[in-house]
């Protein structure tokens, strides 16, 4: 395992620019970009949502019209895209990827999608002359927007090295996990863990809100102990806020969940926690809140306990 920290780990300057075809400009995608191009890189890019990428063409990217043409040229490829059909797509469909690169540049998928179908890309990359890369993120839209997010990467180390520069300019907390697919299967495990974390906090949120106790005293009593986290930190003011405008969506992260239990079928182990925050997110989806963000989640106790955790004023940490 590599991270950026260690000493003998050779980083390339950051001043050393260069071409990247960057297709998928959503909500983690367009800031992602935008610190490519607020680096000095010269950014192609492509989304179906022409205002997405006139949005990025105003920050100094050049607006490409299909994902052939943003590889046409480029040392390096990155898609940010929501599942595995639309990566496919984005590579190997008519004006693809595959159509405009050039042989040896590098392919970073930054998806959240299973170690199975980001194996089957490579592969067919491969038969292209293409590298792969498997470059996951976790930190939400705030940590996309300030450039801290937590990269996972897969691949190999000379492909690693090469890209590092670039995923320095939008992460802090970089990873070579291991060889293709590592990277899919660590941001598995890491939406395991957020997403049960955000149902673990509901549940006690409904319990303090039926008991009738301050919610936010309630929060800074336990956030400084060993129930204390980073998912806490993040969501809590939201929830008490009524907050739920999506930093990850509630649908993206039932996909996820759904990658999970596949992977996890596959690989014969049984997974009951996931099993149901994904049922109850598909609840949510049902009831028409598949864009908000998981962290409303909260919703599903408060629909069963006929109870809403809510503060009139928070104050903050």
């Amino acid at each position: 395992m590599r991270t950026i920290n260690e000493s003998d780990t050779i980083i390339k300057r950051r001043d050393s620019t260069m071409k990247i075809g960057f297709i998928g400009l959503g909500i983690m995608g367009k800031p992602m970009a935008g610190h490519l191009v607020a680096h000095g890189h010269t950014v192609k890019a492509f989304d179906l949502n022409q205002k997405a990428t006139e949005a990025l063409a105003a920050q100094g990217a050049i607006a490409c019209t299909s994902s052939k043409d943003a590889a046409y040229e480029s040392d390096v490829i990155i898609t940010m895209l929501p599942k595995a059909a639309h990566v496919e797509s984005a590579l190997f469909a008519e004006n693809g990827v595959v159509e405009g690169a050039k042989p040896g540049a590098i392919v970073i998928d930054m998806s959240s999608i299973s170690p199975v179908e980001t194996k089957k890309i490579a592969a067919e990359l491969k038969t292209h002359h293409l590298r792969m890369m498997d470059a996951p993120v976790s930190g939400g839209e705030p940590k996309a927007v300030d450039g801290t997010l937590a990269i996972m990467a897969g691949g190999e180390e000379e492909a690693f090295q090469e890209v590092l520069p670039l995923l320095e300019c939008m992460g802090t907390n970089i990873v070579l996990v291991g060889a293709v697919g590592s990277g899919t299967t660590a941001k598995l495990a890491n939406q395991v863990m957020v997403n049960v974390n955000i149902a673990a906090m509901s549940e006690a949120f409904i319990l303090a809100a039926k008991a009738g106790i301050d919610l936010p005293k309630m929060y800074e009593a336990i956030r400084s102990g060993l129930a204390g986290s980073a998912v806490l930190d993040a969501k809590a003011p939201l929830i008490f806020e009524r907050n739920f405008v999506a930093g990850g969506r509630i649908d993206i992260n039932a996909k996820d969940l759904t990658n999970v239990l596949n992977t996890a079928k596959e690989l014969e182990v049984d997974m009951p926690l996931s099993d149901r925050v994904l049922s109850m997110f598909n609840e949510l989806i049902t009831d028409g809140k598949a864009a908000d963000d998981h962290g409303g989640l909260i919703q599903y106790y408060e629909k069963t306990a006929g109870t809403k955790v809510a503060a009139p004023v928070f104050e903050g940490k």
